[in-house]
């Protein structure tokens, strides 16, 4: 049986979300894949970094978290001299995001690639930053770079379009990529009051203590980013998008459209003009019989037009944390896959060559 070990740079509800599903899958893996799955490591900013080369037991660790909300017996080692320096086959960064650079995780990337590991990341920055020079990067090392995740939780975007749109092109990209501010604009309009809006967001576990980056559009903006770099190719970074976010959006700027049956939504573009990559985020009036109107509260909706099969629109209905933890396990799985194949290959190869 073929042996994976993973590291983890970051376990918050992500990280063990992902972990809770491992264990639950861990036998059918065995079954399916002739593979068992180990992390040997997990590093943190605020518990400290535990690693065992045999495999971390999960059940404790989880246990750890959710009885002391740190690891018992942590190692002095950061993220990225963890990425340097434990010994794995895989690399799930998972650290917060940094909207503005896509650092220390461009970094933690670089250190996986580096070394010729396969690197998975549910963290948006440094697709949205530096997406083409580490694709490049596992290009020339001949690892694989998958990031399903950072878009639409576990929404299988990325992976349609490479895996089921062969020898498509796509042209443009529209949809509802922020959920939190699809939520506030939904509620304001019911009347709910501003601060009561983002409390309940807060509680539900959806907005962030600073909502502003969502608000004012930044999310969005480095989500149609990564769209637009993984889907088109447009090497571009999030302050090249025109944003507009919803900061000043009123409950009397709603009932004024819905008077003129329309609905204000927080929309994302990306397209080539000319020969140049465009994208926008900014509310849009929409009539409320289109599909866009109709997504509500934390879903959201992809639609994505190619040369050959016109628009293919997909939605994610109200994502939980679980939905996050699959985007990170199919990467995971495409992985394995194409660590099983090289290595049939490789076998083939040798058996000819002997005879």
């Amino acid at each position: 049986m073929k042996e994976i070990k993973l590291a983890l740079l970051g376990f918050g509800n992500a990280g063990q979300a992902f972990a809770k599903l491992l264990l639950k899958k861990e036998e059918e893996i065995i079954n399916t894949l002739d593979t068992r799955v180990l992390i040997v490591a997990i590093a943190t900013r605020s518990r400290g970094t535990i690693i065992d080369e045999k495999g971390l037991d999960l059940e404790q660790v989880i246990l750890q978290i959710e009885k002391a909300g740190k690891f018992s017996d942590p190692v002095a080692l950061s993220a990225l001299e963890t990425a340097n320096q434990a010994d794995y086959d895989i690399l799930v960064e998972l650290t917060p995001l940094e909207i503005f650079s896509g650092q220390p995780a461009i970094d933690h990337i670089k250190a996986g690639l580096n070394r010729g590991k396969h690197v998975i990341t549910a963290n948006k920055g440094p697709v949205a930053w530096a997406y083409r020079e580490l694709k490049d990067l596992s290009n020339e090392k001949g690892v694989q770079f998958f990031c399903e995740t950072t878009v639409m939780d576990g929404t299988p975007v990325f992976n349609l379009v490479e895996e089921t749109l062969k020898f498509c092109k796509v042209l443009e990209i529209n949809g509802i990529l922020n959920t939190t501010t699809n939520f506030i604009l939904e509620e304001l309009g019911k009347g709910v009051p501003y601060e009561q809006i983002i409390e309940e967001g807060k509680r539900r576990g959806f907005v962030e203590a600073n909502p502003s980056t969502d608000v004012e559009g930044y999310d969005a903006a480095a989500k149609v980013t990564a769209l637009m770099n993984i889907l088109m190719d447009a090497g571009i970074t999030p302050e090249q998008i025109e944003r507009q976010g919803i900061e000043n959006i009123t409950y009397e700027n709603i009932k004024q459209a819905e008077a003129r049956g329309k609905v204000i939504k927080l929309l994302c573009n990306g397209k080539y003009v000319n020969g140049k990559a465009v994208g926008s985020v900014r509310p849009e009036e929409l009539e409320k019989g289109s599909v866009l109107a109709a997504i509500g509260g934390t879903s959201s909706m992809v639609s994505i037009t190619t040369d050959l099969m016109g628009t293919i629109s997909i939605i994610e209905h109200n994502p939980e944390i679980e939905q996050t933890a699959y985007g990170i396990f199919s990467d995971l799985v495409r992985i394995i896959n194409t660590i099983l194949l090289q290595e049939a290959g490789k076998e083939c190869r040798q058996t000819l060559t002997k005879e």
